[in-house]
């Protein structure tokens, strides 16, 4: 256990990081903390186990640090709050990205997967291209490439293999 009371010094910074890594059951507090979010998720993502605020009492600090001992995590709620807050936020980045980039793998632009979507729906060229501000020939021409792409030759047999590579939720 390591109890520090700054992570403002490259150091302590190196230090963390080279327990963690050498010695990753070596578990580390902190503690005389601002009530900064940036610094405490600078904390969490370097490993840090307890954080606590400069108002903490002795009382405090002793049961953060025995807790911290028995696998528990010690944080004001507040920033608490700010974690899963940012937890969430990046899942969100993470699941946008990955879809996205197993939209580029299979090779569907954002307005195919618009029109598949719609295609799953049930929609007739006509409702989709009503539905999507286009022409009816730009949705067949649409339709004609994704089938060519992924080697369908039905557009319900389009919408099944997009929907087995992930790419489209199940109805």
């Amino acid at each position: 256990m390591l109890v520090l009371d700054s992570l403002s010094t490259v150091y302590a910074r190196n230090l963390i990081e080279e327990l963690n890594e050498r010695t990753p059951q070596t578990k580390v507090v902190l503690f005389g903390m601002d009530d900064d979010e940036e610094c405490f998720l600078k904390a969490v993502r370097l490993g840090v186990c307890g954080y606590l605020l400069k108002d903490a009492s002795s009382a405090e600090i002793i049961s953060a640090v025995r807790g911290v001992a028995r696998g528990e995590a010690a944080c004001p709620p507040r920033l608490c709050m700010t974690l899963f807050r940012n937890i969430v936020q990046e899942f969100r980045q993470r699941s946008a990205m990955d879809d996205q980039a197993a939209c580029m793998k299979i090779g569907l632009t954002y307005r195919q997967r618009e029109l598949m979507a719609l295609v799953a729906k049930g929609l007739t060229n006509k409702e989709i291209a009503a539905r999507l501000n286009l022409s009816e020939y730009t949705v067949k021409n649409h339709m004609h490439r994704i089938m060519r792409h992924v080697e369908a030759d039905s557009r319900q047999e389009a919408v099944d293999v997009i929907r087995a590579g992930g790419f489209l939720p199940n109805a």
